[in-house]
């Protein structure tokens, strides 16, 4: 165990070494190249609804929540109809995420009152930061506490309020953004300021940070899923810096090698989404003119599963010629119909095995 004392943001280091330097520099560039491939899908919303969502998937499964796409895609977030408690988890991270993204687009601000609000639509709770003595980080397999985090409450509002002033200060420091997202990330889980959502709180916060910045336009950095395949060296190299503060570099560099990484992963992702709506469309169009439209390329597109409400809801049909379409899509090919007890549901084959192979 170690006893870390969290520093004062900035940190007196630079970050000029060569392999920091060649790393930013291959990072911006997948960055960049997400940024701009974001806009080839022309609805945001559909990149938000189905990106998000397994983003919240791979996020929460860190922390040992797991469920499924098919629980996932068989629940419903409007209705409040989750086919499983792991299923309501990754939509409650969904839901913190575009109050997030709303927040930061309105006040173009990454404040601790946005914090504490990702973090009580997480938890379903306002214990906002912690004020009891006793939280302790420890192995799973063993026991054994590997780190403690401040104890005293004004400790953590006083670090949280230096946290925030680095988040939102651009003059604070001169450090490239991606290098800050990688010091803010690593300070936020030291200083673990509630008693139960830090790490899926600083992972939205990770994704919302470089839209602060402008680096994205929407949050679809799947950072989480590269964190997971890395499990083991994420919290290795976590509990490193607080050993040794020369192993700054290292952490630097294992979060760059993320940004860049994902950032590729993604870019394949929506450019394959965009194909794929492409041809759904031209086949619609082609085979079915009379119901042929963008919104209702959009509803299945939005929807990996597609219930006949969504389309009611989206497109403002009734129910009867909304359970038309669905069908008349499931003759031609381009879904595949289930049912499960009185609910149906319409599954876009190709763009689930898309998420699911590519994600």
């Amino acid at each position: 165990m170690t006893n870390y004392i969290i520093p004062q943001l900035p940190l007196d280091k630079d970050f000029d070494s060569k392999p920091i330097l060649k790393k930013l520099t291959k990072a911006h560039q997948a960055l960049a190249e997400l940024k701009g491939v974001t806009a080839i899908i022309p609805n945001q919303n559909i990149l938000l609804n189905t990106l998000s969502l397994q983003e919240a998937k791979d996020s929460s499964a860190i922390e040992n929540i797991i469920t499924t796409d098919d629980e996932l895609y068989k629940s419903d977030a409007l209705t409040q109809s989750f086919a499983s408690h792991a299923a309501k988890e990754v939509y409650n991270y969904v839901a913190a995420l575009k109050n997030g993204f709303e927040e930061i687009k309105k006040t173009e601000l990454l404040t601790n009152n946005s914090i504490l609000e990702i973090q009580a639509r997480l938890e379903e709770n306002k214990a906002g930061f912690r004020k009891l003595p006793g939280t302790a980080l420890k192995n799973d397999r063993t026991g054994e506490t590997v780190y403690t985090p401040p104890q005293d409450v004004m400790q953590i509002q006083s670090l949280m309020s230096n946290l925030e002033k680095f988040l939102n200060d651009d003059e604070a420091s001169d450090l490239d953004p991606l290098i800050k997202m990688a010091i803010i990330h690593h300070q936020f889980e030291s200083i673990h300021p509630f008693y139960d959502g830090n790490g899926r709180t600083g992972r939205i916060i990770n994704v919302l940070y470089l839209v602060r910045q402008k680096l994205l336009h929407t949050p679809v950095l799947y950072l989480s899923r590269y964190i997971n395949q890395n499990k083991a060296d994420y919290y290795r190299l976590l509990q490193k810096v607080r050993n040794d503060e020369s192993a700054w570099d290292e952490w630097v560099l294992f979060m760059l090698d993320g940004v860049e990484k994902t950032s590729q992963q993604t870019t394949l992702l929506i450019q394959g989404m965009k194909a794929l709506m492409q041809s759904h469309k031209e086949k619609i169009r082609d085979e079915l003119p009379k119901i042929y439209s963008q919104d209702l390329v959009n509803v299945i597109f939005g929807h990996p599963y597609t219930k006949i409400d969504f389309v009611v809801r989206e497109i403002g049909v009734s129910n009867l010629t909304a359970t038309r379409y669905l069908n008349e899509l499931v003759r031609i090919g381009l879904m595949r119909k289930e049912k499960k007890w009185r609910e149906s549901y319409y599954i876009n084959i190709e763009l689930f095995n898309l998420l699911g192979g590519a994600i």
